[in-house]
């Protein structure tokens, strides 16, 4: 027996010395397995909000069962611990430890924040993920975001989206001169540089604005999170396609100092949570829009409309410009539009001849 013991003291003597040499080795701190972390996540959208919402409630259930409730999340809807809009500020100031909203909210701290979020014309869902995984896009979203003491993930996208609700139509590009239309980021500079008057706000208050008059048009996300709005019984005519947000990603922003904090395996737990929250929202977005879309259709009090080609033309002319100044007033911007549009030519090549064809000849099949 006293052998046995004196080998088994051996081995695990020499077991904590190989423990100690790898640490040592890796330079990883050594931490206590049972600590508990307990944060705190603001965002920017309405409470249980279908997709954007309930995605969030999501990620910190799971992350909490994945951590075995070593990282447990509150979630705070938009307004309830910080106004919608000032998520980023609460993050990179610590006043919260986590965010999830969308980074075109902060583009007067970072003109280079659209990007992340959209930019008109730009990459549709499939081709955000592809850049941001392995384009260097997330790298470039890292870089832009370190001076404020934040880390981003990428945690769903809506797909591309409605152009919006109209209180008029739009027949011609006069016919957008003085509308006030809700329409943040880069998008509703664009629709100012056409003669609109961009209004942002969150949310929570576009029905009662679109309903009352105090706008005249307003885009929120598309037919899933508009209805689940109400929007379809403030304004009568539902334009597409959103020509501002072909792709629009959902951000994750996460303070330096508190994830600095994490052991090294949670912070591993939180990148694939991620990861597997931006998989979810952007399956539920492809099903809930064609679920919703199809309520929309049948309602006789709403008129869906294609934009007129000729206004998507001069929209696109605008986009153009308004581009081209981001990028020669900000390096950033610029370093992040040259990547993008180096992508987008190999893109386009290859979705020509494969989504974009498929998609018109199984369309084209079911009319005959």
């Amino acid at each position: 027996m006293k052998r046995r013991e004196f080998v088994t003291g051996i081995t695990l003597a020499a077991g904590v010395s190989a423990c100690s040499e790898d640490h040592a080795d890796t330079k990883e701190p050594i931490t206590n397995i049972n600590e508990v972390f307990e944060w705190n996540m603001a965002t920017s959208w309405p409470p249980h909000l279908p997709g954007l919402g309930v995605g969030a409630d999501n990620l910190a259930k799971n992350i909490e069962k994945a951590s075995n409730g070593r990282l447990k999340i509150k979630v705070y809807a938009g307004g309830e611990i910080v106004p919608p809009l000032e998520v980023f500020d609460a993050v990179s100031q610590g006043t919260v430890q986590m965010g999830h909203d969308s980074s075109y909210y902060h583009r007067g701290k970072l003109p280079a924040a659209p990007y992340f979020t959209t930019v008109p014309f730009g990459l549709n869902v499939n081709e955000m993920n592809a850049w941001l995984y392995f384009g260097g896009g997330l790298e470039l979203w890292q870089k832009c975001y370190k001076p404020f003491d934040l880390v981003p993930f990428p945690v769903g996208n809506t797909g591309v989206q409605m152009l919006g609700w109209f209180n008029r139509e739009i027949n011609t590009i006069d016919d957008i001169v003085g509308l006030k239309i809700r329409m943040p980021g880069l998008g509703g500079e664009i629709m100012q540089r056409a003669g609109a008057i961009q209004v942002t706000m969150a949310g929570s208050e576009i029905f009662t604005s679109l309903q009352t008059g105090a706008i005249d048009a307003a885009e929120w996300v598309g037919p899933y999170n508009d209805v689940s709005l109400g929007l379809h019984k403030a304004a009568r005519y539902y334009y597409y396609p959103g020509f501002h947000e072909p792709g629009p990603n959902i951000e994750c922003i996460i303070n330096q100092g508190a994830w600095d904090s994490l052991p090294l395996d949670l912070q591993q737990i939180l990148t694939i949570a991620c990861q597997s929250a931006n998989l979810n929202m952007t399956s539920e977005y492809m099903w809930g829009n064609a679920v919703a879309l199809e309520q929309l259709s049948n309602d006789p009090n709403i008129e869906i409309k294609q934009i007129p080609q000729a206004v998507f033309n001069e929209l696109r002319l605008h986009a153009d410009n308004a581009i081209a100044d981001l990028t020669q007033k900000d390096e950033t911007s610029r370093e992040i539009e040259e990547s993008i549009s180096s992508f987008i030519k190999k893109s386009s090549a290859n979705q020509n001849i494969t989504e974009l064809a498929y998609l018109k000849m199984r369309i084209g099949s079911l009319k005959h």
